[in-house]
């Protein structure tokens, strides 16, 4: 246990020491998104006013976790109205959307850098009587304070790839001694949950419940929105939605565009980058391309020149792809992992993506041997799929039931984890 604590302490100094660094790194991304140099207080533990808690706290790491956790907290928020609710963020687009959705109905803060002064001020602010944590976190001395502070952890819609698994192996002194503060882990799949176990997790506090992201709700009222945001945008173009893309991933539609506008002359690429900074620097590569783009902070509308529509705003990719006749999912591209395909597929839009699936390979698999989506490997795959789902309505149909079907048919995993956390907190016992 000494030499534990040791490993402890001189991963809390070296965190210590590159503080500085990691403000640098703020405040040079603040050039480009200005919110990385607000609110940098929080990230220490320091807040500008009270908070009376205690809190059930969840924390989800950016807009894919926070996404994930919306109807878990909503549901949750239904079922114990009494408590009071935290959620912590680490980017400033998390925390947009946590604001954007929650509003005033929960707390909301950045989580704090994992050193011991300030995870401290963070449990005494709050004073969390469950911590529920989204995906793969795992900070030592965050769960190392919870367990010395009886606040039961779990870690919920949990994953781990190979990589992530190999890379946490290295360091089992200070990884086995973190999972043993956690009171259960929900995971995704079961190759997840043997990737915990396998890092040092407690098999019996290990379970495979499914992906909290295919229990999405989706009001009929929202796709009426949708169809009106296309009727008043896009009225008579073929919406082709390229989401959540990243840096050298653009330019590969932007090279294809023009190449099905000749079969397709009715299309409209719809871009979508994933980091808000670098809308400006998308848009140039538009016009770089001899492109014509509008953008969605001008308020214009598409005229028949349009060739792009950017959608440079935050927590409108969902009613976007309400109004788009067919996705592309971006992340898949270039060798970044991917990014939720479910949303799209759960509002009847035909799905597509690259061959860069790492963080979703369970979902990858499942949804190309029920059919409900297309992997495409390269350029020309990309032109093949698209003609063939402008050209082929009957596949285009059968594309989006099978998307619908696969989505209704790998619910479940809300009720389990509302279950899970309810019983961790005391609220199974009747402490609403």
């Amino acid at each position: 246990m000494l030499r534990l604590n040791i490993v402890r302490v001189i991963y809390s100094a070296v965190f210590y020491l590159l503080l500085p660094l990691i403000f640098g790194r703020l405040l040079w991304r603040s050039i480009k998104a200005p919110e990385y140099r607000k609110r940098y207080w929080e990230r220490l533990g320091l807040y500008r006013r009270r908070f009376e808690g205690p809190f059930i706290w969840f924390h989800a790491v950016s807009v894919g976790e926070a996404e994930a956790a919306f109807p878990l907290i909503k549901r949750f928020q239904q079922n114990y109205p009494a408590k009071k609710i935290l959620i912590t963020t680490t980017t400033p687009t998390g925390s947009a959307r946590v604001q954007a959705v929650l509003a005033d109905s929960v707390a909301h803060v950045y989580l704090p850098y994992d050193t011991p002064g300030s995870v401290a001020r963070f449990i005494a602010a709050f004073k969390p009587e469950l911590g529920v944590v989204m995906e793969t976190e795992i900070w030592p001395n965050l769960f190392a304070a919870c367990a010395a502070k009886g606040i039961p952890l779990c870690i919920v819609n949990a994953r781990l790839s190979d990589r992530s698994a190999r890379g946490y192996a290295k360091i089992p002194s200070l990884i086995k001694p973190a999972l043993a503060c956690v009171s259960q882990i929900a995971a995704q799949a079961q190759e997840d949950a043997e990737r915990f176990v396998s890092i040092g997790a407690k098999r019996e506090r290990v379970q495979a419940v499914g992906n909290l992201k295919f229990d999405i709700d989706i009001d009929p009222q929202f796709l009426d929105r949708g169809k009106q945001l296309k009727q008043e945008y896009f009225a008579g173009r073929f919406v082709w939605i390229i989401a959540s893309t990243h840096k050298n991933e653009e330019a590969i539609f932007l090279s294809l565009y023009p190449k099905l506008k000749a079969s397709i002359p009715e299309l409209l690429l719809l871009l979508v980058p994933r980091h808000p900074e670098r809308f400006s620097e998308v848009e140039r590569l538009i016009v770089s391309n001899d492109l014509k783009p509008i953008t969605r902070s001008s308020g214009l509308k598409c005229a028949d020149e349009t060739d792009v529509f950017l959608l440079d705003s935050m927590g409108e990719l969902k009613l976007f792809y309400a109004a788009a006749d067919l996705a592309f999912v971006g992340g898949s591209m270039v060798p970044v992992g991917g990014h939720n395909i479910l949303e799209p597929a759960a509002l009847g839009v035909p799905v597509m993506f690259g061959p860069f699936m790492d963080n979703f390979r369970e979902i990858q698999s499942n949804v190309l041997a029920a059919e409900a989506a297309v992997q495409c490997y390269n350029e020309a795959e990309i032109l093949f799929n698209v003609g063939n789902i402008y050209q082929n309505r009957a596949a285009r149909d059968a594309l989006v039931q099978k998307g619908l079907q696969f989505v209704a048919d790998n619910r479940g995993a809300l009720e389990k984890v509302v279950t899970l956390i309810g019983s961790l907190s005391g609220c199974n016992r009747g402490e609403r």
